[in-house]
């Protein structure tokens, strides 16, 4: 739980920081996840990263029953829940507001998230949107997966060098592979991984071959 509450807090907080630098034509730059400009995945990712301030406060189920490789599942991103997402980001970012307010409004959503985890007690168990009981760490892991990996779309979007933190490059690396090291026929880093892995880099068809030997987790992860 420390280590991936640590990477929560370095994804984040690099995240911030881009943010409150950017120039305001940025944010209507489109982005690999359409029909998203990089307001519209920001505002996606602020819902995302603030998203366990309710979920602590609800009740907590007996007993997990998902894990975070189950919860980005292909079952659970039918069209109709990508539509509603990204429906929802762009009501989100439909009210005008310029950098710093994005900038302030993403950093309070994950600062609320992270100071309910320090008060959360030990095994806490949350229920997500799909209804899944999970532990808080394990959902946790799905949050630094969604804002390391928007992170790098938000890169692309923006013209920028990955900022990719290794904390979070190693949470969302384990993911992948279970833990395991990436098989030798792989030649990647973290980065090159989690791109490969998300669709946001093409597979070779050996690439293709070996990770899917090797059992590499291909997670059902879109905008």
């Amino acid at each position: 739980m420390r280590a991936v509450r640590g990477a929560f807090r370095d994804e984040c907080a690099a995240l911030e920081a881009v943010l409150r630098g950017l120039a305001e034509a940025d944010l209507d730059r489109p982005t690999g996840c359409p029909p998203w400009t990089v307001r519209d995945l920001v505002a996606h990712v602020r819902t995302g990263a603030g998203r366990l301030v309710d979920m602590l406060a609800a009740p907590a189920p007996p007993a997990a029953e998902v894990d975070a490789a189950a919860y980005f599942g292909a079952a659970k991103f039918t069209p109709e829940v990508d539509r509603a997402r990204v429906d929802s980001a762009r009501r989100e970012a439909a009210a005008p507001a310029g950098v710093p307010e994005v900038a302030a409004g993403f950093a309070r959503a994950w600062r609320a998230t992270d100071d309910a985890i320090g008060a959360a007690p030990p095994g806490r168990v949350v229920r997500t949107r799909h209804g899944d009981p999970m532990t808080l760490a394990e959902f946790l892991r799905t949050r630094v997966v969604e804002v390391a990996v928007h992170g790098l779309d938000l890169a692309d979007a923006l013209d920028r060098r990955p900022w990719l933190t290794p904390a979070a490059g190693r949470v969302v690396a384990d993911l992948l592979t279970g833990g395991r090291p990436v098989p030798a026929g792989l030649d990647w880093d973290d980065l090159t991984l989690i791109r490969k892995a998300t669709g946001r880099a093409p597979l070779t068809p050996d690439e293709r071959a070996v990770s899917g030997a090797a059992g590499l987790r291909r997670l059902s992860f879109s905008g």
